[in-house]
């Protein structure tokens, strides 16, 4: 009788705790109902500069990578191919609508070594800053070659911004 009281216990607090996360999830999205969707991609995407398939990790609101945006298809982790362009990138998620930045809302680039739920060594992501609506938001990557996809990226930055990058 005792292992199932105890059984039991365990079995409330993980209940608790999992319908914590899902009230916590649900008021981050309440939260953030001012970011708009992305982009859709254009039928004709120009000349194609680079393709990567790599890993999406998350996106957070600029210079704080602990606030993930939790909308718009842009809240887990998963594989992706992402399509670097002379129109700007376009970001395919598994399982969620394709994402285009126009290199107009592109504003910045760069490597980093951690980020809301990932650290890796060597700066081994790529984070990729751009206006969504009225946030700026960076979408961590990561690349098998992050150098090359900075490289990749880092000239269709506008001229204004290529210095703050």
């Amino acid at each position: 009788m005792d292992k199932l009281l105890d059984a039991l216990v365990v079995v409330v607090i993980l209940a608790l705790a999992f319908t914590g996360m899902g009230i916590g999830w649900r008021a981050r999205r309440r939260r953030q109902t001012d970011i708009p969707r992305p982009a859709t991609p254009p039928a004709d995407l120009g000349t194609i500069l680079r393709r990567d398939d790599l890993f999406y990790v998350a996106t957070t609101r600029a210079d704080a990578p602990l606030d993930r945006i939790a909308v718009n298809g842009l809240g887990f982790r998963a594989r992706a191919q992402l399509t670097v362009a002379d129109s700007g990138l376009r970001l395919d998620i598994a399982g969620e609508e394709p994402v285009f930045v126009p290199v107009a809302d592109l504003r910045g680039i760069g490597r980093a070594t951690w980020t809301i739920d990932r650290a890796v060594g060597n700066d081994g992501l790529v984070f990729v800053r751009f206006r969504l609506g009225a946030a700026e938001v960076d979408a961590y990557l990561r690349p098998e070659d992050p150098a090359a996809l900075v490289e990749a990226i880092e000239p269709l930055l506008p001229a204004d911004t290529r210095e703050a990058a």
